[in-house]
């Protein structure tokens, strides 16, 4: 039987075979999967092509992209949490779950498949807690790895290749001057797709994958602003090695116990990071800001109130009630809870040493 909602089912058929060919296809219980996203990709394709067409007529007529405002920061290091208190501003566009889930069809089928497709979505997302409904706001990852064989999702999905798609998806490791180019023009109709779909607003755009690539987003848009949420690394690597050990066994589609998830997190974390520092190194207060986790935590409203200060960000006093109403809902919110162990400590506090001494519980 294909596995449930698997996020393949919104991809296109170009990227699923190319990424098929690329990592050897799918092992056993993977097959029906498979099978079940090319039947989906060819269903859709003649819808998926007149919307491309009808983008690109509208193109000629319609200014760009506003520079959208970027939340940064690990995974697992309260990035959803800070996106789903701004989000609640009306002066942002957000990716929703109908553009994730159909990333090619969000404004024609999607749209006509909306009701349906809200009653399909998940109560909660597959790694925590957090409710997921029709207008919760999503990171764009899932989207691009449906449009783009560059995306380190392939690595969860296809994880015999594991270490390749994850150093190709979150650094371009091993990519083409034309690969990297594709994934650009991908990112972007994606983008303009959801602008128009948001109202030409600023989009607020949340992927930890853009941690590692502040030095292209500003390429793009040198006026971006830029966000970055923080939190002790001993806590983000046990709740990230959750991360990656749920994903892998609800999305694999090939074996996937050779997989050493410890040291891929040990060994990510400080590249991604240090990507980050050294890329927003030059930037001016009102370009970027930084923000503690655990001070969020305890004091969202203050928090936000200094992030739109700090980057001459209008229509915090105007949003107040919105964020207020959204952090009275979630107020019961039971995080996982991860124990880490004194060994997990250890290799932290010594391969992480520069980033505990940074960011670890009592800094901030």
């Amino acid at each position: 039987m294909p596995i449930p909602d698997h996020p393949l089912y919104g991809c296109d058929a170009i990227t699923l075979l190319t990424v098929l060919a690329r990592n050897g296809g799918p092992r056993g219980r993977g097959w029906p999967t498979a099978l079940a996203a090319l039947a989906s990709a060819l269903g859709r394709a003649p819808f998926s092509l007149a919307e491309a067409g009808w983008v690109a007529a509208r193109r000629r007529t319609s200014a760009g992209l506003p520079p959208p405002v970027f939340i940064l920061g690990h995974w697992r290091s309260g990035t959803t949490h800070l996106y789903n208190v701004l989000s609640r501003d009306p002066q942002f566009g957000i990716i929703d779950p109908f553009a994730v889930g159909l990333p090619w069809d969000m404004l024609g089928l999607g749209s006509v498949l909306r009701p349906l497709l809200a009653r399909a979505l998940p109560e909660r997302r597959y790694i925590d807690n957090v409710p997921v409904k029709a207008d919760s706001p999503q990171e764009d990852e899932i989207a691009l790895a449906n449009m783009s064989p560059v995306s380190f999702y392939h690595g969860l999905y296809f994880p015999e290749r594991f270490d390749e798609n994850l150093r190709r998806g979150l650094y371009f490791d091993g990519c083409t001057a034309a690969e990297r180019e594709a994934w650009k023009r991908r990112f972007l109709y994606f983008l303009e797709k959801v602008s128009i779909a948001q109202g030409g607003r600023c989009i607020l755009l949340k992927n930890p994958v853009y941690s590692a690539r502040v030095a292209m987003m500003r390429e793009i848009w040198p006026d971006a602003r830029f966000i970055h949420i923080h939190r002790d690394p001993r806590a983000v690597f046990v709740s990230t090695v959750g991360f990656y050990r749920t994903l892998l066994a609800r999305l694999a589609l090939q074996p996937h116990e050779h997989i050493d998830v410890e040291r891929v997190v040990l060994d990510h974390y400080p590249r991604i990071m240090q990507a980050l520092i050294d890329d927003t190194a030059d930037l001016p207060a009102n370009r970027f800001a930084e923000v503690p986790f655990e001070r969020f935590e305890r004091a969202p409203l203050e928090e936000a109130e200094r992030l739109y200060q700090t980057l001459e960000l209008p229509g915090f006093a105007a949003a107040r009630p919105a964020f207020e109403g959204y952090l009275g809902a979630v107020s019961g919110y039971a995080k996982n809870r991860h124990r880490l162990s004194d060994e997990g400590r250890e290799r932290v506090d010594r391969e992480w040493a520069p980033f505990v001494a940074r960011w670890g519980a009592g800094v901030a």
